[in-house]
């Protein structure tokens, strides 16, 4: 009869203790997205006092917080969607097309230069913001980079750094027989980059795509400080501008605001989340 194997008592133990460890860690990341999602069906006057109690016949607001939020002050919310959707897009897409593009280049071309630019973008991702903020406030509105279809610009600029990092790692990976195969069949640089590498990047354009669109989709100081609030707001500004008389704010129509802003990116995230780790990890060991 052949032999099972087993493992060993100490191995199981240090598995069962991992995954206890990580099922807590993951609770606690799910329990703010937990509490935002229960008290948006709660009514204002019972959030703060029953902030971790399940809503009551008492304080169940249903569907009213959604529409208050939604219908509240003049501006409306639609429009805070379109934008923040139409920025997320194109930043998003501003980053993977010519970062991807530059780590091609710094990854086959040995220069000097090439490694100033990869350094420097890689010494980007430590800057802190607020050291760049004002200054940046003023260029954009020099520039006019002040409106939803400029802005990408901005995000293309703070975004490359952590872009560039990864997809240059991802790229050293690729032999370069298969772009010298593609020359020897005629193809030039463009198109031995949209033909050949390009597709081969798909792992990290996705894990670059989702990172992005999370931290662009939830930005709420860099559209504060260069967009003009009275004509273009996201929805992380929309929400801000949830207050009533004497700087009063419906915690409940917040609450329902922020649970439907998280919606998108959850979504996308948990479609997507099976290339994260490959992509990552492959942008980031051979970097």
């Amino acid at each position: 009869m052949a032999k099972t194997k087993t493992k060993p008592l100490g191995k199981k133990r240090s598995l069962i203790g991992l995954t206890v460890a990580f099922s807590v860690i993951c609770v606690i990341y799910v329990m703010p997205v937990f509490l935002v999602a229960l008290n948006s069906f709660k009514k204002n006057s019972f959030v703060k006092t029953e902030t971790f109690k399940w809503p009551t016949a008492e304080s169940f607001a249903g569907f009213e917080n959604f529409i208050t939020g939604v219908t509240f002050g003049g501006y409306p919310f639609w429009q805070s969607v379109l934008y923040s959707l139409l920025i997320t897009v194109l930043s998003t897409a501003l980053i993977i097309f010519f970062t991807s593009m530059a780590a091609w280049y710094i990854s086959r071309v040995n220069s000097v230069f090439c490694k100033v630019v990869y350094f420097a973008c890689v010494f980007s991702m430590v800057i802190p913001f607020q050291m760049v903020q004002f200054t940046l406030a003023r260029t954009a509105d020099t520039l006019k980079l002040n409106t939803p279809w400029t802005i990408p610009v901005i995000y293309l600029g703070f975004g490359a750094g952590l872009a560039v990092f990864m997809f240059t790692g991802f790229v050293k990976s690729i032999p370069l027989e298969i772009e010298e195969a593609a020359a020897i069949d005629g193809c030039g640089p463009f198109r031995t980059y949209f033909k050949v590498v390009f597709p081969m990047l798909k792992p990290t354009i996705i894990s670059v795509a989702i990172l992005e669109i999370m931290w662009v989709w939830n930005d709420y100081l860099l559209p504060y400080l260069v967009l003009d609030k009275t004509k273009y707001r996201t929805i992380p500004i929309h929400i801000q501008y949830l207050k009533g008389s004497y700087g009063t704010v419906d915690l409940g129509a917040t609450m329902a605001l922020i649970f439907m802003s998280i919606i998108p990116v959850i979504v996308f995230y948990l479609t997507c989340q099976k290339h994260i780790i490959k992509g990552v990890a492959a942008g980031a060991v051979k970097g």
